[in-house]
Order: C-alpha cells, then sequence, then structure tokens
C-alpha cells in the first residue's frame, strides 16, 4: 500500500484566492492523517470526497495561526457531520492543549445553539483526545507507525515534525512532514533514510530586498530550497516535496526556479504544485 501524499494547502499567511492555508494530508488506505489545518482546509478535502469525519488524526508542527486557523472547523464539523460519538485525536506540542481548550471555549454559544435544536448532538462534543508530543512514538494505532522529533522554528517554540512509516508485503514507505523549521539535527534525526520529504520553503533571495523589516524577519526561522535541499540530500531522501510557497508560486505556474536553487544539492526527484498535488510513494 503507497503512502499518499496530498497538498490541501499551499499558501502563508496572506491570503491567496488560489492557496489554501498551510495543510498536508497524508493517507494509506482507509488511514488519514491531517498535517496542520491552515485556512480552507476542509473545502481542499471535500475536493478529494473526504471530510473531517474520514480523519484518523490530527497532527499539528506548530501554533502558529497560520497552521491552525481552521481547526475549530475541523473539530466543529467532526462533530455535527457524525452521528454517534467519534473521538477526535489532535497530537502536537506542548501547548497544544491550551489552544485547544481556548477554541472549544469561544464556540460555547454554537455549541449551545446546535444542542438545544439537535437532541442527537448532545453527545461527546469534547471528546477530543490532545496527544502533546515532543519527540518519539505517537500511538494512535493505525497500520501507520508515527514518529516525531523536535525542529527549530524559534522564536516559535516547541515545534515538532512526524514521520509516517507503513509496512506491508510489498515493503515499506516513508514520508516525513518536516513544517516551518531551519535545518536542524532534530529533522535530519528523522527523515534519515525516510523516502519523501514534504518542506516548506521561502524564496530567500527574494524576501531579502522587501523593504520592509517585518517581511525579512521570516528569513531567519525558515528553510530555502537550496536548504531543504540540503536536508533531504544528507537523509538521503529520494523525494522532496515544496509547499508553503513564500511567495506564492503563480497558479498553474511549473515552479522552475524554485527547483533550479534546489538542484544543485540534491539529485533526486523534487515536486511542487498547486493545492490538491498528490505524489505517491510506494513500497519497496
Amino acid at each position: 500500500m503507497s503512502l499518499t501524499i496530498t497538498l490541501l494547502g499551499t499558501g502563508s499567511p496572506m491570503p491567496s484566492p488560489d492557496r489554501a492555508g498551510p495543510a498536508t494530508l497524508i493517507s494509506a488506505g482507509d488511514e488519514h492523517y491531517l498535517i496542520d489545518a491552515g485556512r480552507g482546509v476542509l473545502m481542499r478535502m471535500a475536493a478529494l470526497g473526504l471530510g473531517a469525519p474520514n480523519l484518523t488524526a490530527v497532527l499539528l508542527t506548530h501554533l502558529h495561526s497560520d497552521h491552525i486557523t481552521d481547526l475549530n472547523d475541523v473539530i466543529t464539523t467532526r462533530w455535527v457531520m457524525t452521528f454517534e460519538p467519534t473521538p477526535l485525536t489532535i497530537v502536537g506540542p506542548v501547548g497544544t492543549q491550551q489552544v485547544v481548550d481556548h477554541i472549544v471555549a469561544s464556540l460555547e454559544p454554537d455549541i449551545g445553539y446546535r444542542v438545544d435544536h439537535h437532541e442527537d448532538l448532545g453527545y461527546g462534543f469534547t471528546d477530543i483526545n490532545v496527544v502533546e508530543v515532543e519527540q518519539g512514538p505517537i500511538e494512535l494505532g493505525g497500520e501507520v507507525a508515527i514518529r516525531c522529533a523536535p525542529t527549530d522554528h524559534k522564536p516559535v517554540h516547541p515545534t515538532v515534525g512526524f514521520r509516517f512509516d507503513h509496512a506491508d508485503e510489498n515493503g515499506s514507505a516513508s514520508v516525513v512532514a518536516a513544517g516551518d523549521t531551519v535545518p536542524c539535527a532534530g529533522l535530519d534525526s528523522l527523515s534519515e533514510g525516510a523516502d519523501a520529504l514534504v518542506h516548506t520553503v521561502i524564496r530567500k533571495d527574494i524576501i531579502e530586498n522587501v523593504p520592509l523589516q517585518r517581511i525579512k524577519d521570516t528569513l531567519d526561522y525558515h528553510s530555502s530550497p537550496e536548504e531543504a535541499a540540503q536536508t533531504a540530500a544528507r537523509a538521503g531522501i529520494e523525494t522532496l516535496v515544496f509547499t508553503h510557497y513564500v511567495p506564492p508560486i503563480p497558479t498553474g505556474g511549473d515552479g522552475a526556479d524554485w527547483i533550479a536553487l534546489a538542484t544543485p544539492h540534491f539529485t533526486g526527484t523534487i515536486e511542487l504544485g498547486d493545492d490538491l498535488h498528490q505524489v505517491e510513494v510506494t513500497p519497496k
């Protein structure tokens, strides 16, 4: 069974008419793991014929607003689109429980309205299983083995990346989702020997020329295409998948200039694309 990477949202904090906020789906058969929940994530999942009830778990790389903008939508829609208690597992760094508690608190009026109107919704809205992680294996009970390691997005701290491994009679496949980070030992260890790495990227050669300090501030805690390529090369990755493009790649563009920056540092396959771009990682 392949691991399928779907770039649900390839955008950034800047709203775009064409790119949803940061979100990636890792799928193995009926198991679907949502990495981050940027704006528009459920709309993109709907385009795949999937919804919040189909999610095995939500995994958050960090708590920057653009990566959790629609977490409230995932939580609420999971509740109203199921017809029996369906616990939602949310995995993330330390601080995730506090964020989820505040989201649920903000939704209290809506919860009250819906329960008053629909008696059958009076179960389990708060049946959310939050798992805060730092490093090591994450036991979710599925066929996909998951582990995490710390990344470096300071001053955002803590942040984590996730690795997904799936094995069957045909072999094994592995995917790492880095999240926002600069090159670091934690990501190197997580990526070692994996088949594919999904990595956010920023064009530092462009951003450094923007005459706004707030924009330039983003340079010191994101990876460039060159740096992401170097991370992939050190780990022996075969396929490097770019996402979260800053500045945006024009819709339908091939990103050839982004790839050209990376290829001197990485000899494998480089993938990028619009929202809903998919990459199959086949077992071997």
